[in-house]
């Protein structure tokens, strides 16, 4: 009968763990790379850049935290990554960045979101800003 409770136990906590609720390394490097093609379109057009692109590697992700916004689970997931800048001559590697980003799945469970939040003053709650990660 223990046998049986704890078999039963085991795999109610297996299948808990592996519905696919959890941001995969894939999914937080697409997010990254959502959020440095933005800023590399800003920096391009303010600072007449010609910047072929860039590399994500070594992704290690230190922390998962769940949370909830605006009634949606999300993650705070943070890390380090190396980024590999590729320039018109050269590259440039920017080694062990830190990151953390906010990535919320949606109702469905099959699409997850950017979250980038935009702050007004610390006495408001972000207004967060929601880029579909592809």
């Amino acid at each position: 009968m223990l046998r049986l409770v704890l078999t039963a136990l085991l795999v109610l906590l297996t299948a808990c763990g592996t519905i696919g609720l959890l941001p995969t390394n894939q999914l937080v490097q697409k997010a990254i790379a959502l959020q440095l093609e933005q800023t590399q379109q800003q920096l391009t057009q303010k600072l007449d850049l010609d910047l072929k692109g860039f590399d994500i590697e070594k992704l290690a992700i230190s922390e998962q935290k769940p949370l909830t916004i605006e009634n949606l689970p999300a993650f705070r997931v943070r890390g380090t990554y190396d980024l590999i800048i590729k320039l018109p001559k050269r590259r440039l590697t920017q080694l062990q960045q830190p990151f953390e980003v906010y990535l919320q799945i949606q109702r469905e469970g099959k699409t997850w979101r950017l979250l980038l939040p935009e702050r007004g003053n610390k006495d408001t709650q972000p207004i967060w800003h929601s880029y579909l990660i592809l």
